[in-house]
Parts: C-alpha cells; structure tokens; sequence
C-alpha cells in the first residue's frame, strides 16, 4: 500500500483531506472502492466526484471540493495517473540469469543482470546490455544489440542486424527486421530485391503486439526516440519516424516514407510510399495519405458513420460530383451573362 503524502510528493500535488490515507489501487472513478486511488481527467465525469468512493482523487484545483473524500491537486490529473500507474504495474522484476533450456551463441555478450527466459534464441555477436529482460521463445538473430533496461516478451522476433535502444519495450509476437517488400517486375513474375540493410530502433521505444517492422534495402529502416507503435502496426522499409511519434493500431506505413517529430497517427490510417510528412503533423482516424505533407497541423480524410439510408444517398451524390460540378459552372456562366444583359438594359 502507499501513503497519500507519498504519492503527492512523488507527483508534486496538494492534499486535501485526510493526510493518512492509503491506497492499494488505480481504479476508474465509477468503480473505485476505499482502499482506491483514482482521477478526474475530463470534464463529463466531473458530475462523479460528489459519488465516487475512491479513497483518494487526483484532480484539478477547480474540482477539489466536489471530492468528499481526499483529493490530491495537480496540474494535469491524466499525466499525473500516468506517472503513477508504474507503481502498480504488475510485472515482475528482471531477475538475472539464463533458464536452463536456452540456446546462446557462445560469441554473444550478455550482460550479468539480464534476464534470458525459456526456449530464447541468441545469435553470433548478439549484445544484450545490463537488467534486459528477454522473454519466453524469444529469438535474436545474429549481431542484433539491446540496450540497457529493455524489455522484450514472449515470442518477439528481432532479424540479423537490429538494434534497440535502451528502456523500450517490445510486445509478443513484434517482429522486427523482416524483408522489405522489395520486388523488381520481369517478363515473367517478379525479381526480388534482396533487402541489405538492418533496422534501428532509438531509446524509450514501446512497439505493441504483433507489430511488424521491415528491415531497409540499401539504407536502414529507423524508428526514433520515444516513439509509440500501437498492435498491428506495418512499418515498411526504408522507412524513418522521428522522435515521440505515435501510431495507432492498425496502420500501415509504406516503404521510404519519412515522418517528422511529434506526429500522431490514428487508427487504420494508411501512408503511401516515398512522401515526407511534417513535424507536428496528427492524422485523424482511417485517413489515407496519398501525397506528401509540408506544413504541420491536423489532416482527415476519413468519413464519418452516418445512418445506412442516408449514407447510401451521399455515395450515390459522391459519384456525381464532376457531372454536378460541370453543370454548376454552366449555369454561373448563364447567370454572369444574364446578370451583364441586365446591367447594360438598365444603362
């Protein structure tokens, strides 16, 4: 359990209340319980406070006094529930050692206080830096490097030539280094490109479940600093994402696009290959990217859901936009000339 002064030190807030309390739990504002720690990061659950029986809230200065129990005020509840949620993660320590069922290169480097677990795979030349955890049948090909305090689970897959830098996380089933999907059409069928390069991965990187990222063909595929790949994200080769980027599940990248610092990408977007996409540039959800983008700002293409009946009319109109738009012109010019007729009549 941890203390309310605890927690408000660690998050630079403000008690209000009882100065006792303890918590051993986040729970979500409705079905929090004594015993609970929760937070009030959006005005719709304002109106919850007064009933919530979280022992402890974090809120916002103007909404102190709606929380009968204690409050603790910080600038940004939401952040502030962030920082915290580490405390209760339920991961297990790394432990170091190596399970006995583990096949390691004898040139591979391993640090003492890593954690290789059962059925791991480590190649030649293969370094793994000080409290890496290396999860369950997880498989590192030949001169792949991970940086210290990285985690990778069950069933992670890292190709020949990947580094990764330090604090990332990787989840099941991410495979990393693939072949591009580089082909070269011929008279019959198709050439492939054998793809030479490798993928490099920067610091504080966290890649979701079942997440692909292909290795380059001549120059590396490159992932940022701090950048955040949701599940079943596709980054294709050649490829760069600069720094604290964020992708949503589902989306796919195409091969030697680069993406600037601080963009965001929402869900089952798609990016067509070769383009350069500003910093600070947010994709709204299922928006497809077709031409490159200059200017930072938000970007949509996606349409939204609408009733069947009314959505069938609108493609209907949609596809006859140039036949509506050709006869509105004829008409703007009919009326320009009518409208000089009238004009010189009056004269």
């Amino acid at each position: 359990m941890y203390s309310v002064s605890q927690i408000a030190i660690f998050l630079e807030g403000e008690i209000f209340g009882d100065v006792n309390a303890r918590v051993k739990r986040l729970s979500p504002l409705d079905q929090a319980i004594e015993g609970d720690i929760s937070f009030c990061a959006q005005a719709k659950f304002i109106s919850g406070l007064s009933a919530s029986k979280a022992s402890v809230v974090l809120v916002k200065k103007q909404h102190q006094q709606q929380v009968t129990t204690t409050a603790i005020v910080v600038n940004d509840p939401y952040l502030a529930f962030a920082q915290l949620s580490q405390w209760f993660d339920w991961r297990a320590p790394v432990v170091s050692g190596q399970a006995a069922n583990v096949c390691v290169s004898k040139s591979a480097k391993i640090s003492a206080t890593a954690q290789i677990c059962h059925g791991a795979v480590i190649g030649d030349h293969v370094i793994i830096q000080d409290a890496c955890y290396i999860g369950p049948n997880t498989v590192l090909g030949n001169d792949c490097i991970v940086g210290a305090n990285s985690r990778l689970e069950a069933n992670v897959t890292l190709y020949q030539d990947v580094h990764v830098g330090e604090n990332c996380i990787l989840h099941s089933g991410a495979v990393i280094g693939a072949d591009g999907f580089g082909f070269a059409k011929k008279n019959q069928g198709w050439q492939k490109i054998y793809q030479l390069a490798g993928v490099r991965i920067g610091s504080d990187v966290e890649i979701g479940a079942c997440t692909t990222i292909d290795r380059g063909a001549l120059s590396h595929t490159v992932i940022g600093n701090g950048v955040k790949l949701d599940n079943q994200v596709q980054i294709a080769h050649n490829v760069v994402l600069g720094d604290y980027t964020a992708i949503a599940g589902c989306t796919a990248i195409a091969g030697s696009t680069s993406i600037g610092d601080n963009c965001t990408i929402a869900g089952m977007s798609g990016v067509t290959g070769h383009l350069d996409i500003a910093a600070g540039t947010h994709i709204t959800a299922m928006s497809l990217v077709s031409r490159s983008i200059k200017e930072a700002g938000v970007y949509s293409s996606g349409t939204g859901v609408e009733k069947h009946q009314s959505w069938k009319k609108n493609v209907v109109r949609f596809r006859s936009l140039d036949a509506m738009a050709r006869r509105i012109k004829i008409l703007e010019k009919e009326m320009q000339q009518h409208t000089t007729i009238m004009e010189q009549g009056k004269k």
